[in-house]
C-alpha cells in the first residue's frame, strides 16, 4: 500500500499560513500533478510529504501510515529535486548506487542493480562518465535512477525539469511517463508549466495563494474548471473571460454597449459574472449572424497549422483560434459567435462556477469534486 492522504494539511510561516488545510487522497500507483503559479504553496506542501518540513496542523498518511513524526528516510519516498545534486566526484555508477553502499548491499549485487537501473533510463554506457561529463538531460536521468535504485513506495518530483531547453523537457516528459508505466509507483509531481502537468498527470492538484482551487484529471480542469482562476490559469491562450451582467430579459450585458444574448432566463437576472469561453470555441461568423459580435482586429499569431486572432470588442480582448489561410488585416472588422455549451459563467463575488444547466458532453465531472455553485 503506497496511497498518500493529507487530512487539513496546513503550514504556518510564523503567523502567515501558507497552506490552508488540503484534504486530498492520492491513491496507490497513480500519477498526481500539483500544479499552480510561484509561490503558491506546491513545494511546502511536497516537502511536508517527503518530511523535509514540519507540518503545523493536520495529518499526513503513507500507506494508511500516520507518518507526521518521521524521518524522511522512514517513510519510503524518493525524491528527485530541481537541481540534480549529484557527486561530482562520483562515477555515474557510483552516485545511482551510493544508496545501496551505504546500506550495506555487497558489491556483486549492487552492481547488478545499477546496471539494471542505468539501463532502464539509457545510461548503461555512461555509468564510467562523470557527472561533469554528461549533458542536462543525462544528469537529471541519473538523479531519476539514484531515486529508482531504491526501490520506494513513492516517488516526489520537485519541478525536476526546469533546468532544461524544451526539446529535452519534452524527451525527459515521455521518459517520466514511461517510467511511470513501467513501475506503477506512487508519484507527485510538482511543476508551475500546465504543458507538463496536462501531459503527464491523471489528476491534477490546481493549487493558489496556498488553497486548492480544483482536483482533477485534466480534461475535467480543462473543460469544467471549478473557478475563475483556473479557467484563467489552464489553456494556452487562456481563456476569454468578460465581466457584465444579465437582465431580466435573458442578455449578458458588459462594457458600455456590448450585448450577447444567453439563454438562462430570469433566474440570473442582476447576477454579476465572469463569463468564459475557450479560444477554440469562439467561432468566425457572417455580418447578420443572430447572437454574433463584431470585434476590430488586433493582429493575428501565426502558429503554423493554426493561428491566433487577436481582436478587440467593447473594451475586452477577444482570442480565436483559426485554421483558415485567408489573409486577415489589422483593423479589419470579424464576427464571432459563441454557442452556449461552450460558455462558463464564475461568480464575481468569489470567481466560484456557476452550474448553468446546459450540458456538454465533453465537461465531465467527479461529484466529490465539484465545486460549482448553481445558478
Amino acid at each position: 500500500m503506497s496511497a498518500i492522504t493529507l487530512k487539513s494539511v496546513k503550514k504556518r510561516y510564523q503567523k502567515s499560513l501558507v497552506v490552508h488545510g488540503v484534504d486530498v487522497t492520492i491513491e496507490q500507483g497513480e500519477f498526481v500533478v500539483i500544479l499552480g503559479p510561484s509561490g503558491c504553496g506546491k513545494s511546502t506542501l511536497l516537502r511536508m510529504i517527503a518530511g523535509l518540513e514540519e507540518i503545523s496542523e493536520g495529518e499526513i498518511l503513507i500507506g494508511g501510515k500516520v507518518v507526521n513524526d518521521l524521518e524522511p528516510r522512514e517513510r519510503g519516498c524518493a525524491m528527485v529535486f530541481q537541481n540534480y545534486a549529484l557527486y561530482p566526484h562520483m562515477t555515474v555508477a557510483g552516485n545511482i548506487g551510493y544508496a545501496l553502499k551505504v546500506a550495506g548491499m555487497k558489491r556483486v549485487q549492487r552492481d547488478a542493480k545499477v546496471l539494471a537501473v542505468a539501463t532502464s533510463v539509457g545510461l548503461e554506457t555512461f555509468l564510467d562518465r562523470r557527472p561533469g561529463q554528461l549533458s542536462g538531460g543525462q544528469r537529471q536521468r541519473v538523479a531519476m535512477a539514484r531515486a529508482m535504485v531504491r526501490e520506494p513506495k513513492v516517488f516526489l518530483f520537485d519541478e525536476p525539469f526546469s533546468n532544461l531547453d524544451a526539446k529535452l523537457r519534452v524527451a525527459m516528459r515521455s521518459e517520466v511517463r514511461r517510467l511511470h508505466r513501467d513501475l506503477g509507483v506512487t508519484s507527485v509531481f510538482v511543476t508551475h508549466d500546465q504543458t507538463e502537468a496536462m501531459t503527464l498527470a491523471d489528476r491534477l492538484i490546481i493549487m493558489n495563494a496556498g488553497k486548492v482551487e480544483q482536483v482533477g484529471t485534466p480534461s475535467e480542469v480543462y473543460h469544467r474548471p471549478a473557478s475563475r482562476f483556473v479557467a484563467d490559469f489552464i489553456g494556452s491562450p487562456a481563456m476569454n473571460l468578460i465581466e457584465g451582467v444579465f437582465d431580466a430579459h435573458g442578455f449578458f450585458n458588459y462594457g458600455k454597449d456590448g450585448r450577447l444574448p444567453v439563454d438562462l432566463g430570469s433566474r440570473m437576472a442582476g447576477r454579476k459574472v465572469s463569463l468564459g469561453v475557450r479560444p477554440e470555441a469562439v467561432r468566425r461568423a457572417q455580418p447578420g449572424t443572430s447572437g454574433a459580435i463584431a470585434a476590430t482586429v488586433d493582429y493575428v499569431e501565426e502558429l503554423g497549422a493554426s493561428r491566433l486572432i487577436y481582436a478587440s470588442n467593447n473594451g475586452h480582448q477577444i482570442i480565436a483560434v483559426d485554421t483558415s489561410s485567408a489573409t486577415i488585416p489589422t483593423g479589419s472588422q470579424l464576427h464571432f459567435t459563441f454557442a452556449e455549451q461552450d460558455m462558463h459563467l464564475f461568480a464575481a463575488e468569489d470567481g466560484r462556477r456557476i452550474d448553468t444547466g446546459i450540458a456538454d458532453p465533453r465537461r465531465s465531472s467527479s461529484p466529490a469534486n465539484d465545486l460549482t455553485i448553481k445558478a
